[in-house]
């Protein structure tokens, strides 16, 4: 049994003051395998007391420290890679080798992503030729919580910590109780990376009690939330008292509109993405929109990909699908198929039980639904799990109204070999991200949301912004620059 209660607070490891313990679970074996402690009101409060007395020293310091200390977070984080694997892969399902190259590998190219970013970051900015007095000066926006989820823990974590130590933010970070123990693994690679004391704090807790106890905190200037749609209202109403910024990466719908002159693995790339995680990813194409001349095609292509997809648990080499991460992510999931299944939809793989062979674990079977309309439960609300529902369109106009009428609008998908129509679409599409012909966006692109997905943009520039404050000043005496970078003092040595 792994035992983990302490939390990190002012650069060091502290027993809790308010904790209660409690048991983090092995998804594939339904055994507990650790005990972490859930934070009280008094722990949550030192570690925002910790982060506001480090703020302004950290604020001051210069972008060149910055950019060295993000460096070694990177050297060490490369270095502790299996340790992060291993930790994932046992908290939450990921099987090893995704855990290994997806999970871990998310948490590395975040990283770097921001280094190349905050080398061309100007934080202070002029104005404009039309106004040579005048500044744009891009303030750290002070001491941030940080609530994550735990379906891709260092991608999230990374996405916030690492552009608030960029931009000069303190924080507390929550990580999901659920999977903590690579959040630990975390602040361990950034106390030996020297993070000075109180800059970056972890308290585990669940969200009725630290999420509520930092969204509420008057010590916090911000709350940068990845999590689900229910919990973001939630969070932002508790921040409302406080008037402090909520920025919310939240659920998704996603729709991949298949058009009949798509390439031939087309249909075949969306499922595989469906499927990804177990499901268990916000921005999953769980919505195919085949084109009417194409659609049995792409409903048999499906069906044979979803029967031959292994499940497996999670500590088994291979190219395998793992549990889903806890019982109650099971049951909703199952909840939610049965409800396909009772609205008429047409259930071609998978469905309702665990896979043959699996009488314990979080497993659920590969499931695909064709002859889906877009007001079946299946198509409204986030499974978060490997159901796939298929529609059908006959216009690019129907195609478009179909994969908008979504109260969510993170992600879609268009496949068609005619640019000229890729661009309509994409245009037209009410999401925050558009990835067509299975061309992932590059390192820097931001990701975010709009409708009921949520607020803000991480990664890139856009990510490092969202933990600045803009502040325009008149008035401006001309600096001279870095003589060795030619950049303004502020943003140099």
């Amino acid at each position: 049994m792994i035992e983990r209660t302490a939390f990190y607070i002012g650069g060091a490891w502290v027993s809790p003051s308010a904790g209660t313990r409690a048991e983090v679970i092995d998804p594939s074996t339904e055994e507990r395998f650790a005990v972490i402690s859930l934070g009280g009101q008094a722990d949550t409060d030192a570690a925002v007391a910790a982060a506001r007395a480090a703020q302004p020293g950290w604020a001051a310091t210069s972008k060149a420290e910055r950019m060295d200390l993000l460096k070694r977070i990177l050297q060490l984080y490369k270095a502790r890679a299996e340790d992060m694997a291993q930790a994932i892969s046992r908290e939450m399902g990921a099987p090893i080798d995704l855990a290994r190259s997806a999970q871990v590998g998310a948490g590395a190219w975040n990283i770097k992503g921001f280094i190349h970013a905050l080398e061309v970051f100007d934080f202070d900015r002029p104005l404009g030729p039309h106004a040579p007095d005048d500044r744009i000066l891009m303030d750290p926006a002070g001491v941030i919580g940080m609530i994550t989820p735990w379906n891709w823990p260092m991608n999230q974590i990374t996405l916030k910590v690492i552009p608030a130590l960029a931009t000069g933010c303190a924080m507390v970070l929550k990580p999901s109780e659920i999977a903590p123990l690579s959040a630990m693994v975390f602040a361990e690679i950034l106390h030996e990376a020297g993070v000075p004391p109180g800059v970056f704090n972890l308290v585990n807790g669940d969200g009725a009690g630290v999420g509520t106890q930092l969204s509420a905190h008057p010590g916090l200037d911000m709350i940068s939330f990845t999590g689900s749609t229910r919990a973001g209202i939630a969070i932002s109403k508790a921040a409302a008292d406080t008037l402090k910024r909520v920025h919310l990466e939240l659920g998704g719908k996603g729709a991949n509109l298949i058009f009949a002159d798509a390439d031939d693995k087309a249909v075949k790339r969306g499922v595989l993405h469906c499927f990804n995680n177990s499901g268990q990813s916000c921005n999953a194409p769980t919505r195919m929109l085949v084109e009417r001349s194409a659609y049995d095609d792409a409903v048999e292509t499906a069906r044979a990909l979803a029967e031959k997809m292994q499940v497996g648990p999670a500590d088994r080499a291979g190219r395998h699908m793992g549990p889903v991460v806890s019982a109650a992510q099971f049951e909703k999931i199952e909840a939610l198929i049965q409800a396909g299944l009772d609205e008429g939809a047409r259930l071609v793989a998978g469905g309702p039980g665990r896979p043959e062979g699996f009488n314990r674990g979080w497993f659920v079977r590969p499931t695909v639904f064709a002859d889906v309309t877009n007001d079946m439960t299946i198509a409204r609300e986030e499974i978060f799990g490997p159901a796939l529902s298929i529609l059908p369109f006959d216009t690019e106009e129907d195609a478009i109204a179909i994969a908008n009428d979504t109260e969510y609008g993170l992600t879609n998908y268009v496949q068609s070999e005619d640019g000229a129509r890729r661009n309509r679409v994409a245009r037209a599409l009410r999401s925050g991200m558009v990835e067509m012909n299975g061309m992932s966006r590059a390192a820097g692109s931001p990701f975010g949301g709009v409708k009921r997905s949520g607020n803000g943009r991480e990664g890139g520039l856009w990510g490092l912004e969202e933990f600045c404050e803009v502040k325009a000043v008149s008035g401006w005496h001309a600096e001279e620059p870095c003589k060795t970078h030619g950049h303004g003092a502020r943003d140099c040595c």
